[in-house]
């Protein structure tokens, strides 16, 4: 999926916000899996209802799910638009110098390797 640039905007004004950037981090770390709210909330160290906001912020930007376990409500990230998003960013890399983007390139498949 190629992103607009009204998109790419949106996913990173989202991301732009201490609490909203360290919840997404989160949830790429619980892998697809997710974490519930509650788990969310403690991590990050901000009330549920704070939290709730940043997670609706995240939500309407694309950057996350959220399926209902029982009582629980369980967020993840949606890889599919991390990775659109960081292939908007290096869209052209470098401009024919791809030696230049190499080293963040090779990040790719470690992370890849890791999940």
């Amino acid at each position: 999926m190629n992103l607009s640039l009204p998109q790419a905007v949106d996913r990173l004004s989202a991301l732009a916000q201490g609490h909203r950037l360290a919840v997404f981090r989160l949830l790429v770390k619980a892998g697809p899996d997710g974490l519930p709210a509650g788990a969310i909330a403690r991590e990050i160290g901000v009330r549920p209802n704070t939290l709730s906001s940043h997670l609706s912020i995240l939500d309407h930007a694309g950057l996350i799910h959220a399926r209902r376990d029982g009582r629980s409500v369980i967020y993840s990230a949606d890889f599919a638009a991390m990775r659109g998003l960081l292939g908007f960013l290096m869209e052209d890399c470098c401009g024919g110098a791809p030696e230049i983007c190499a080293p963040l390139s090779g990040l790719m498949p470690a992370c890849g390797a890791a999940a």
